[in-house]
């Protein structure tokens, strides 16, 4: 993972390419291993570097060999060896994953993104043509910002986040997942068109417990693809939990010359991690002294044998924090900061260990309608519209908390559950086999998946929900409440700013992170590239998005 900053036709890129760099530089956080840029004609691609794979030659913006092509990627490409062996004749530079985008282009035009497996958004400037051609992974795992000015009309402007277009563009908008842009048509398509995409065809087929369990292995063995140490995300939940039994077992399995074990490490005498182990997997978790998923996270790395490192704050650590979360995330949405903030804090724990790369469990809820408010889903119909429309949005909820939260200091998050193929197998299976019933927990089919005694012990393999910011301690939630209440006056909370228009703050806590928000950012940024996440009030669940406020949950709490 990485940042990238694009300028497409700016009418005087050389003066401009110094300002260039200093927007580019405002996403360092997500690049701090190098800084490259590439410019040709009135166009611009500039690279904050996060080295995973290829170390030694995968520097970026990446060109062909007669420089009639600068590419610039922010992401991973998983079948990056198999698309090399299509192309046997083409005159490969690196060993970087993003290269085969270049050859992809040059067989297939715009439709390269379909070839691509991974998470990922890239600018593409085709010297020759005076063509730019931008992408963004299918579900929006990785972020992408496409901005223009009134003043430059002719120009756009492509970055990995809302911060480096904000001074320059009166129109920003976040890049939609699946789509790819074509400055020839000046037209932003979708390529990623999957049967499940339409929530109006329901699916029917019965659920194949083996195969969603392979298909999720497979995912997270093909995210393994690492040169550097990396480790998983533990919260002891369902869903990190199953992502490191199974991430734990292919690590042990991998034979020491397979490239994967170069990314296996231990603990040197100042707690970073080195490359020494080789068999045994790094496991992170993070809560309030004496959280649920702290209990719970030591019980997985216990069971299934991973180096355990738990890390906590205090309620004081994560509301200083608070600011420094909405300017990294760039949103104002009540679950996302939330649950971003112990994340954010974990990650910085993270990388200080010398880890650059975690797995995590992103995802499962919104596929298999694990979140406890689709236990009043009133019918199998409603309840698969649901999920389909949460995996849509993802790209402004869970996809971002994972994204911008670790690659704040330098870590990349990596999401399994969001592989197109598992997405592919668990979309197709008949709704009425996901829901929740008295007979069948949340995300009973998933758990049934794993229910073969050598995955998880069965008390986390069975156990309730928790949202993560739950999860990390209870009165994490009641703590930002509390502040709310005392920062923010009941004559401001009466009186909203006019420029919000219908989209109003209807609590004292989303009224806070809101003013924040608008601190750091123009009232131009909101409303296309923020989504607020709440429970579906048709259903008449309570606004407030936490798991206790579900009368199902095992701590449920009066509205």
């Amino acid at each position: 993972m990485c940042g990238i900053c694009c300028v497409f036709r700016h009418p005087d890129v050389d003066s401009f390419k110094p300002v260039a760099l200093q927007l580019a530089k405002k996403i360092r956080h997500r690049g701090p291993d190098w800084s490259g840029n590439f410019v040709a004609n009135s166009t611009i691609l500039a690279h904050e570097r996060l080295s995973i794979v290829g170390l030694d030659t995968g520097a970026q913006p990446i060109t062909n060999g007669d420089k009639t092509m600068g590419l610039a990627v922010n992401g991973e490409i998983y079948n990056h060896r198999l698309i090399r062996e299509q192309f046997p004749d083409y005159d490969w530079k690196t060993h970087s994953d993003c290269e085969c985008v270049i050859p992809l282009y040059e067989k297939y035009g715009i439709d390269a993104p379909k070839y691509l497996d991974g998470m990922f958004a890239w600018c593409l400037y085709d010297v020759k043509q005076d063509r730019m051609i931008a992408a963004r992974d299918p579900i929006g795992i990785t972020t992408l910002y496409m901005g223009r000015s009134s003043k430059l009309p002719g120009t756009v402007f492509f970055a990995s986040e809302l911060k480096c277009l904000t001074d320059h563009c009166d129109s920003i908008k976040a890049f939609p997942p699946g789509h790819v842009y074509d400055s020839n048509t000046d037209q932003i398509t979708r390529y990623f068109e999957p049967q499940w995409f339409d929530a109006a065809r329901i699916p029917t087929k019965p659920v194949d417990y083996k195969l969603l369990r392979e298909t999720l292995e497979k995912a997270v063995r093909k995210r393994l693809m690492s040169e550097v140490p990396y480790g998983v995300l533990l919260s002891g939940g369902l869903d990190s939990s199953l992502i490191a039994s199974i991430a734990a077992r292919e690590t042990q399995r991998a034979a020491p010359e397979d490239a994967i074990d170069h990314s296996l490490a231990g603990i040197d005498a100042s707690g970073r991690l080195v490359n020494t182990s080789g068999t045994r997997l790094h496991s992170f978790a993070v809560g309030l002294p004496g959280a649920p998923d702290l209990k719970a996270a030591q019980k997985v790395a216990k069971f299934i044998g991973t180096i355990h490192h738990e890390h906590t704050f205090t309620i004081d650590e994560g509301l200083d924090a608070l600011r420094d979360v909405i300017y990294h995330l760039e949103t104002y949405d009540v679950t996302t900061i939330r649950a971003s903030t112990p994340m954010f804090l974990l990650s910085r724990k993270i990388k200080a260990q010398g880890v650059k790369m975690v797995l995590s469990g992103e995802g499962s809820d919104e596929i298999f309608g694990g979140y406890l408010y689709f236990g009043a889903a009133p019918s199998a119909k409603d309840f698969h519209q649901e999920c389909v429309q949460r995996v849509k949005n993802l790209h402004y909820a869970d996809c971002l908390r994972a994204n911008k939260s670790t690659m704040a200091w330098g870590l990349e998050a990596r999401v399994p559950f969001l592989d197109k193929e598992f997405l592919s197998v668990a979309m197709d299976i008949d709704p009425q086999d996901k829901m929740i019933t008295p007979e069948h927990i949340e995300k009973y089919i998933l758990r049934k998946a794993f229910d073969t005694g050598d995955y998880l012990p069965e008390e986390i393999l069975w156990r309730q929900k928790e949202q993560f910011s739950d999860g990390v301690g209870y009165s994490w939630i009641d703590a930002l409440k509390d502040t709310a209440e005392k920062t923010v006056s009941d004559e401001q909370f009466k009186h909203p700013k006019p420029e919000w228009g219908d989209d109003i703050p209807t609590t004292k806590e989303a009224y806070w992170y809101r003013t924040m928000f608008d601190e750091l950012f123009p009232e131009k940024a909101a409303a296309s590239t923020v989504m607020r996440w709440i429970p579906k009030a048709e259903w008449g669940c309570a606004e407030d998005p936490s798991g206790r406020y579900v009368k199902s949950h095992a701590a449920a709490v009066s509205n």
